[in-house]
């Protein structure tokens, strides 16, 4: 294996010499092509290439581990051409050799668990490439990793500095360090971590209850999806002194302790000098703290003994995070027992008698007192009074023998002064609107508080409320009707309750829902009766209706009323009463609002049945005139223009009139009405000569003139109606009557 040839020798060969330089392989590519130029006329093949690994593919952490790469090239030249052979770990270039030989290999000393991984093989030949598969290399085992401390010997309440680190192995690593017991072998404290170097500091408390301690480490690498740890490693033993001793009790007097003696209690503490701050002395009883010191080594309590300094005393020693303890039970013995405080009642009326009683069962020469309060009534065994209001408050009483005195529980006592009657009262006018709310007061100006109030509605208890002084109780509703109100008051007096005056209030309703109909139907008949009606859903009398047709400002009809509806009558309607009607309602409870309005109403009224065939004949006959002058004017026409032609050619007679006299020529206005052309003068000529003799009788047709005849003037009008009397020959002789 020539060693010229090699980027990293073998033997030296790290993981930090695993990646080829761009510029070194650029070196090591040229000289390939050197070579493939100088063999143009050679041809080569590659028949296989393969990976093998010595002495295995799993090898055990620090064994040393040969990787080979195998080649097998086929040429028609007699010397072997050279090649390129690259080493892959994980895709990642670790590895390259170029030469001719037919195995390379890649050496790794001391394998280590970053080691592992997928590995391959390429070679390059001229411009040829071929890779192997992928081989897992597996290296099992981590190294045992090393533990040093910072001190071997420390104070309880300090601190220890753990080092553990494996420096074969590369990161992430995933330590274990434990805290152990070494006379019981009790894992104490347990910390992991996962540090990005090969090594972790960690610091360990020292507890009061060490003595002497080991640490132990575990390194952990994870492999692939599999995590390999190392074996556990121990540190130098950690001796631990105390910075200061477990508390002591000395209980004075030492022998029975009776009420009446001194009682002492003292804890005392031994600290030694390596202590930078002076422990704290606390003593405490039923966890209540009695007595505490931060000076010397000791704290004392001392007090009178009684019954109730009888319990568990504890002393706790407090420096950092060091915590001693002890305890100590101290039982005192009763000299008597506690005095009680009898009373007649603890609650009384105003006036009657008070009574109290201080005793101590068995022992009657002691000293009594009873108190109120901080007030001494009595020194006596015995007190009684009247009871007033003023009395109401805590008793006690006490009993002494020599220097111990007791005092009794104390007795609350209330006297109660009775209420004087309520009165009932509201805020409101004499009328309350429906909805609204109402505020109602109840007082009872006398009486011992607290007092309770009851609002009664309609014999019901409708509210409760307490008050603490003799204040008006106010109580809020919203009643929709009339109502009555009564007050009932109760205190701690034995009376019965108290009831006030009964109040009534009453309640108006505002128009509701207003409402406009007609009687009979919205379309009335001509000449009928026509009713409208107005009412209202609720609302309290009297009610003011107003009846509006639309487009009017102002009613037409106004009335009041104590009902829910109001009526506008119309004997008989005509056609002024058609059209769109509402109404509108107000009573006293509206007067702050608007007037509730109706919906529009709409009224039709149509003519009669025998009015409207009156009219429709009317209209036929006029129908039928119109189209028998139309056809007449038609015929007429038409006999015009047939004799039109023979009047032209003789003279035109005299036109006469309905006095058979001839009509003046100079007088054309007539003329023209009468059917005479001013131009040429003519005449109607009668149409109706040659009928039949029977029916000679005068008849007048009305002709039709168009202003479009040429014979006409320019100024005649557009079409002229023309009537011409015509008298029908007599039949007898044969002339006009």
């Amino acid at each position: 294996m020539p060693q010229s040839t090699r980027a990293c020798p073998p033997l030296r060969m790290q993981l930090r010499c695993a990646s080829v330089s761009k510029m070194h392989l650029a070196a090591l590519l040229t000289l390939l092509l050197y070579a493939s130029l100088q063999a143009q006329e050679n041809s080569f093949t590659i028949n296989s290439v393969h990976m093998e690994s010595v002495p295995s593919w799993k090898v055990s952490n620090g064994h040393n581990l040969t990787l080979q790469c195998l080649v097998d090239v086929s040429t028609t030249s007699s010397i072997r051409p050279q090649h390129l052979k690259l080493f892959y770990k994980d895709d990642a270039l670790v590895y390259n050799v170029s030469s001719r030989e037919h195995t390379e290999s890649f050496f790794i000393p001391q394998a280590r668990v970053f080691h592992s991984g997928m590995y391959k093989c390429t070679v390059i030949l001229n411009n040829k490439e071929k890779t192997t598969r992928e081989y897992e290399v597996s290296v099992n085992g981590v190294p045992n990793p090393t533990v040093t401390l910072d001190k071997k010997e420390v104070t309880e309440g300090g601190v220890v500095t753990v080092n553990c680190s494996v420096r074969e192995e590369k990161p992430p690593i995933h330590f274990k360090i434990e805290k152990v017991e070494l006379d019981t072998k009790v894992v104490k404290l347990r910390k992991d971590k996962t540090s990005n170097q090969n090594f972790v500091l960690t610091e360990f408390p020292i507890e009061e209850q060490d003595h002497v301690v080991v640490f132990r480490c575990q390194a952990g690498i994870l492999s692939g999806i599999q995590m390999q740890t190392s074996e556990y490693t121990r540190s130098d033993y950690v001796t631990v002194q105390e910075s200061f001793s477990t508390p002591k009790f000395q209980i004075q007097p030492s022998g029975m302790i009776i009420e009446g003696d001194q009682l002492r209690v003292k804890c005392t503490v031994q600290v030694t000098h390596l202590v930078q701050e002076f422990p704290e002395i606390i003593i405490q009883k039923d966890k209540a703290i009695v007595a505490t010191s931060r000076q010397g080594g000791e704290a004392v309590y001392s007090v009178m003994a009684m019954v109730e300094n009888s319990g568990l005393y504890t002393c706790k020693v407090e420096s950092n995070r060091i915590s001693k303890a002890s305890s100590v039970m101290v039982n005192i013995t009763e000299l008597f027992p506690k005095p009680k405080l009898e009373v007649s009642s603890s609650r009384l009326d105003q006036g009657e008698i008070l009574s109290l009683y201080c005793s101590v069962p068995g022992t009657p020469s002691a000293k009594f007192t009873i108190q109120k309060e901080e007030t001494v009534l009595t020194q006596y065994q015995n007190f009684s009074k009247f009871a007033e209001e003023r009395d109401s408050g805590k008793y006690i009483c006490t009993a002494g023998v020599s220097k111990v005195v007791k005092r009794s529980n104390l007795v609350h006592i209330k006297v109660c002064a009775m209420l004087s009657k309520p009165r009932i009262f509201h805020d409101a006018k004499s009328e309350i609107i429906k909805g609204h709310a109402i505020s109602i007061s109840c007082q009872s100006v006398n009486g011992t508080t607290p007092v309770t109030y009851h609002l009664l509605k309609a014999a019901g208890v409708f509210r409760t409320l307490m008050m603490n002084s003799n204040d008006p109780a106010t109580f809020t509703d919203k009643p929709t009707s009339d109502v009555g109100y009564q007050c009932m008051v109760d205190n701690c007096h034995s009376h019965s309750e108290l009831y006030s005056e009964i109040l009534k209030v009453k309640v108006i309703a505002p128009v509701d829902e207003v409402t406009i109909s007609i009687l009979s139907s919205s379309e009335v008949e001509s000449g009928a009766e026509m009713v409208l009606r107005c009412s209202v859903k609720e609302g309290t009398g009297p009610i003011t209706f107003k009846f509006y047709k639309e487009g009017e400002d102002r009613p037409f009809h106004e009335v009041t009323k104590n009902d829910t509806e109001a009526f506008w009558h119309k004997t008989q309607a005509t056609k002024e009463q058609e059209g769109q009607y509402h109404c509108t309602a107000s009573n006293r409870a509206n007067l702050a609002r608007t007037s509730a309005r109706s919906k529009i109403l709409t009224v039709r009224v149509f003519l009669a049945l025998w009015k409207r065939g009156l009219i429709a004949l009317a209209v036929i006959g006029v129908v039928i005139a119109v189209l028998v002058v139309a056809a007449k004017c038609y015929f007429l026409r038409k006999a015009k223009a047939k004799q039109k032609p023979v009047e032209m050619s003789r003279p035109a007679a005299p036109l006469l009139n309905s006095n058979s006299q001839k009509v003046s020529e100079p007088n054309v206005e007539p003329n023209h009405y009468y059917g005479y052309d001013d131009v040429g003068n003519d005449t109607m000529k009668p149409i109706n000569q040659k009928k039949d003799p029977q029916s000679m009788e005068v008849e007048y047709t009305e002709v039709e003139v168009s202003s479009r005849e040429p014979h006409q003037a320019l100024e005649r009008r557009a079409a002229e109606t023309v009537y011409s009397e015509i008298r029908n020959a007599d039949p007898k002789n044969g002339r006009l009557p």
